[in-house]
């Protein structure tokens, strides 16, 4: 698509774990980006094309950029120099499960600063997650103070946040299922939506709405996949509790019916991470302020933090009370280093908050866990290491590197005799000779029922949980 010359010079304000993979991509499409962050390493790094963040795929995606990517710490000459302002800073929760504004509006203070002695007609794109009433409030409001310049008549404002994962930044930003945008006037969305048209490798559908409706609708989506988690891990509790039962069998039917559909329906461990935890408690503040009911979202956010109580009972149903155990993987998803909200380093903490003698690992979370740990866990310098070490281990994130493992590489010490997978992601055959192998979201097989169960999980052989 052949672009008006206006479209081709953007600014990034905020380069972290979003910011910096979308800059790039942009650059990399044919743009001409200018990172803007206060954290002159960042700044440099960038400058430097090497990655700032942890991101899977960045340091390739640099690399297309051909010199059409910089970065700066001066967001006024940022702003002066591009005709459309990209803004992706942090917005920190509340104590009510809203968003602070603060990082945003001082964001928007400096661009109104910059367009106060700029003629040119800009375009400023919100995509920091912010609760509905901030973009047509407090953010527009605060951009024409500075500004002394109208919304919808000398400047653009859009709001279209991202429905990206941290270790897929690049490929969900990419390939999209859909463009959220709430803009301030139908020239606004149009501009945006053709930078889209560019960028996305996909061809996919516009959803252009007002401002309310675009930051209700961020919120919502990541709401519902959250209550999509939590009903696939309560189907997965309640099959490790009854007799045949198997949750890859009940959820892979549920995803047959299109009113469901398959994704997000694995029943493996609780969600957590940046994203889905806040927006949850979001919404549920969002429905109080108005005086709607929140108890579908509150429930959610009730039923996820209890299922680290659910993997904790499980790992002592199948150990003994000396036995050291191991948690494999701290991140809170593969192909990511960050620990917030990390449902494997929550199990390490409560585990060995109850005196078990508990040692974990993760290929790229080890600095960020140890950083925030409190309660005495015990970390590996390698994957080996801490498989030697246990005589249990847990499989809490399924990175590749956890999920190839076999029997004989988990028996290297002759030490581990248990092997907890929560996913269900290992191939059991591979272990089954050599240690334990315990499914989690799969019940009790007795004499009568193996043979049938052995067939429908596809030869799955597993042992399920002993209670004690």
């Amino acid at each position: 698509m052949q672009m008006n010359p206006f479209n081709e010079k953007i600014s990034m304000i905020g380069l972290g774990r979003l910011g910096a993979p979308i800059a790039a991509c942009l650059a990399a499409k044919g743009f001409r980006v200018t990172g803007v962050d206060r954290d002159a390493d960042r700044v440099a790094a960038l400058n430097d094309g090497r990655p700032p963040v942890y991101e899977t795929g960045l340091d390739e995606m640099i690399a297309q950029t051909n010199g059409r990517l910089n970065a700066t710490t001066d967001t006024l000459a940022a702003v002066r120099d591009t005709d459309i302002t990209f803004v992706l800073v942090p917005t920190p929760s509340e104590s009510d499960g809203g968003f602070t504004l603060q990082y945003v509006l001082s964001a928007c203070k400096e661009i109104g600063e910059a367009l106060a002695n700029k003629q040119a007609y800009h375009l400023i794109v919100l995509v920091s997650t912010v609760m509905p009433g901030a973009t047509g409030g407090p953010v527009r409001d605060t951009l024409e103070k500075t500004s002394g310049r109208i919304c919808g008549e000398d400047f653009g404002l859009c709001y279209s946040p991202e429905f990206v994962a941290l270790g897929s930044v690049i490929h969900d930003y990419l390939n999209p299922d859909f463009i959220l945008i709430g803009e301030s006037d139908p020239h606004s969305g149009e501009l945006l939506a053709s930078i889209y048209d560019r960028v996305c490798q996909t061809n996919p559908p516009n959803s252009r709405m007002n401002f309310a409706n675009a930051e209700l609708a961020k919120i919502a989506v990541n709401s519902y996949v959250t209550t999509k988690i939590t009903f696939a891990n309560t189907l997965a509790g309640i099959c490790q509790h009854l007799p045949g039962a198997d949750v890859d069998r009940v959820t892979g039917a549920l995803g047959l019916d299109s009113r469901i559909g398959r994704k997000y329906l694995t029943g493996g461990v609780g969600y957590g991470g940046p994203c889905f935890p806040r927006d949850n408690r979001a919404l549920a503040s969002v429905a109080r302020s108005v005086g709607a009911s929140a108890e579908l979202a509150e429930s959610v956010d009730h039923v996820n933090r209890r299922q680290v109580d659910r993997l904790a009972n499980l790992v002592k149903q199948n150990t003994e009370p000396n036995d050291t155990v191991a948690v494999l993987g701290l991140a809170y998803k593969p192909h990511s280093d960050v620990v917030e909200q990390s449902q494997g380093l929550q199990l390490a903490e409560s585990l060995a908050s109850n005196g078990i003698d508990l040692i974990a690992y993760d290929p790229a979370a080890m600095q960020n866990a140890q950083r925030v740990s409190q309660n005495g866990v015990r970390f590996a310098d390698s994957l080996r290491a801490c498989i030697d070490t246990a005589d249990a281990a847990v499989v809490m994130t399924p990175w590749p590197e956890f999920t190839r493992l076999t029997g004989t590489e988990f028996c290297g010490s002759g030490r581990l005799r248990v092997v907890i997978d929560p996913w269900r992601a290992l191939d059991a055959k591979q272990l089954s000779d050599r240690v334990r192998y315990v499914a989690g979201g799969v019940g009790p097989i007795d004499d009568r029922q193996r043979l049938t169960a052995t067939v429908c999980c596809n030869e799955r052989k597993i042992t399920t949980p002993t209670n004690k």
